[in-house]
């Protein structure tokens, strides 16, 4: 069956050798995927979930009992006082942009310390001009970048001595960057400084591609407010769109009043029979998120092995779902995107080509042939044609088809 999808019998052998000398690291993402079920299935018990969770409601969408429980639940396993889970959410940019609207007042400041956020951030934020972008509302903005990939301590704590910053936020996954994204204890760490120093100011997460990856969530750490979407991680590969933020209540309520209304914030929004989709998606997200990680650490090693650089190596600890693979060259970044798009259920005939995309300064190239559009849980991998022409691929709804999409575009890339 291998053969029959153009992979050569030298790469099959190379497959089941590294598949042997990975299995003790699949062993730590079992426990973790484990551990993050046992969190899901008592957030369920606790809250009653039941079959009348599932009805929809259309309109304004009062007395939306499944909408309802559903926040309860996301609430309980990010271990906060509440949450906004909403269809009305298109993407994680779009969650961000809510949440950091609701936040953020003129005069404000806006401060990164993880470098500059993720490329469709920068019409949000106003680093590239937009007429309604925070900075065209009065709303500064400033940077801290990172330090051999970790927190510059000395002048967070700096800054934030010389004046107020009102939001502080973290992106940890890595974005179209080329440093590591950030582990929870590292975000653990630098929380504790910044509320040591200003303990008034709100710490934001970017949660992107972290969801379920570790068995705590920022939010358990000390952040003031946890934000990300719903067909990535905690989709599950079922829920076809959507975002949550997760935090503190007065935070929560200010989001979604900017989503939503003024005076009527989470009383209105109707779930449009989205509430099982949404219920079954974040069930299954640990299994999911545990396969994708097996896709990448599968990848890692594969390519690692064929003289690839890569990022994060196979043993190295994973903090999100996003696979590296640093070609230093245009034509192999294509070429292996054309072959995972080829592995794909959806569009398989289609071939993926650079284009100029909405929010991005480079041109990209993405191949997704996923059953929800843009659905990064799912098998996909993409990256902006710039140097050092890195793939970042990510999701997998099971190691099975990840496996055979990984090698289908390696044999794209050494016909």
């Amino acid at each position: 069956m291998y053969r029959s999808f153009g992979i050569s019998e030298k790469l099959i052998e190379l497959s089941n050798k590294c598949s042997e000398e990975i299995s003790e690291k699949f062993k730590e993402i079992e426990e973790i995927s484990e551990y993050n079920s046992l969190k899901v299935l008592k957030a369920f018990n606790d809250n009653n979930v039941s079959d009348i969770h599932f009805i929809s409601q259309t309109g304004y969408g009062y007395n939306d009992v499944g909408r309802d429980v559903i926040e309860k639940v996301y609430s309980d396993i990010f271990k906060c006082e509440d949450a906004l889970v909403r269809s009305q959410i298109i993407s994680g940019t779009h969650a961000l942009t809510v949440t950091l609207f609701a936040l953020l007042r003129p005069n404000d400041v806006l401060l990164s310390i993880s470098g500059k956020p993720y490329d469709t951030l920068d019409e949000v934020i106003g680093i590239i001009d937009n007429q309604s972008s925070l900075k065209s509302y009065g709303i500064k903005y400033e940077q801290i970048d990172l330090i051999d990939d970790d927190f510059d301590y000395d002048k967070i704590e700096y800054r934030l001595k010389q004046g107020f910053v009102k939001v502080i936020e973290i992106q940890r996954s890595k974005g179209y960057s080329t440093r590591k994204s950030i582990s929870i204890k590292r975000v653990e760490k630098v929380i504790k400084l910044i509320k040591k120093v200003s303990p008034n100011t709100i710490v934001m997460i970017d949660n992107c591609y972290c969801e379920f990856v570790s068995k705590k969530e920022p939010t358990e750490v000390g952040a003031d407010i946890v934000v990300g979407s719903l067909i990535k991680n905690l989709g599950g590969g079922i829920t076809s769109n959507g975002g949550y933020i997760c935090g503190k209540k007065e935070l929560v309520y200010l989001c979604a009043e900017r989503l939503n209304v003024p005076g009527e914030a989470k009383e209105v929004g109707p779930s449009m029979g989205m509430n099982k989709d949404i219920l079954l998606g974040l069930f299954l997200s640990p299994s999911v998120v545990k396969e994708a990680l097996k896709t990448a650490i599968f990848t890692a090693k594969m390519l690692e092995s064929l003289g690839f650089l890569v990022e994060p190596k196979w043993n190295e600890e994973r903090v999100d779902i996003v696979q590296n693979i640093i070609f230093n060259d245009s034509d192999k970044l294509i070429k292996y995107c054309e072959g995972i798009q080829s592995a794909s259920p959806i569009d398989s005939n289609a071939t993926p080509v650079p284009t100029e995309t909405p929010g991005y300064s480079d041109k990209v190239i993405m191949a997704a042939g996923t059953f929800t559009q843009g659905s990064s849980i799912e098998f996909s991998c993409d990256g902006p044609l710039r140097s050092p022409y890195i793939a970042y691929q990510q999701g997998s709804l099971t190691y099975q088809y990840g496996k055979i999409g990984v090698l289908k575009a390696i044999s794209k890339i050494i016909e």
